[in-house]
């Protein structure tokens, strides 16, 4: 099922473009359009990278929900149920293509990144801590994403699903502080899931972590996991 996937990536273009070019596109876009206009305390691409990497992640995930709905709609399926295939393979075949995808996004950016100027000082461990992290929200956007793909109706609006998961993050403290947001929208910025996973990665690359900051990041990726996880599975097995 993996490679399955992965060869549907390959063969599509567009999905290769949106997972892996668009966020280092957003990257110079904000760096050198914007980048002058914020007063974040620090070189903005300092700032910045840690909500790219998070960015980097969401941007794959139409892609994803496009492809799980694809396979329930198409009729292949009932094809796998005829076969010695596992049902559950079907679906963590999309969310390991996915996590791949992601890993393989968030290198190209933190690469185009260090090109930059970008200077963290983070330490093996650090580093290991942020991949850690970063695989972590990767299965659970994954597993949610598949999820949303399985409850669309069609193709079309199953790439749309994902669309809120692609604009949350800059409705949080990726692009500039939350403090600096006006009222009601500061307030949305500071409790929503993106914020504390994106503050305990830009901790983690300043040497600086918040324990804090990283047991609520843990948390929202736990329980997003589990409930994309849960729901992926009670609306395959409804459809299948």
């Amino acid at each position: 099922m993996l490679r399955r996937n992965v060869k549907h990536l390959i063969r599509n273009p567009t999905s290769v473009f949106n997972a892996v070019l668009m966020p280092i596109i957003i990257m110079l876009m904000f760096v050198y359009m914007f980048g002058g206009a914020f007063d974040v305390g620090v070189d903005y691409i300092d700032y910045a990278t840690p909500g790219l990497i998070l960015l980097a992640v969401c941007y794959g995930l139409g892609g994803t929900a496009t492809a799980v709905n694809s396979d329930m709609t198409k009729g292949i399926i009932n094809r796998f149920k005829a076969m010695d295939v596992s049902r559950g393979a079907v679906l963590t075949g999309h969310v390991v293509a996915s996590v791949l995808t992601n890993m393989i996004a968030i290198a190209a950016l933190v690469a185009v990144a260090l090109l930059l100027g970008f200077d963290p000082t983070a330490n093996v461990t650090d580093w290991l801590a942020v991949g850690g992290v970063a695989l972590l929200l990767a299965i659970a956007a994954g597993w949610f994403t598949v999820a949303l793909g399985l409850f669309a109706k069609s193709p079309e609006t199953a790439g749309m699903a994902a669309v809120p998961l692609v604009m949350l993050p800059f409705f949080s403290s990726a692009i500039v502080p939350a403090d600096k947001m006006g009222p009601g929208l500061r307030q949305f910025a500071e409790y929503q899931p993106f914020t504390p996973i994106i503050e305990t990665i830009r901790g983690l690359l300043d040497s600086s972590p918040d324990i804090t900051d990283a047991a609520i990041a843990v948390s929202w990726c736990v329980a997003i996991a589990i409930v994309g996880y849960l729901w992926a599975r009670s609306s395959f097995m409804k459809r299948a």
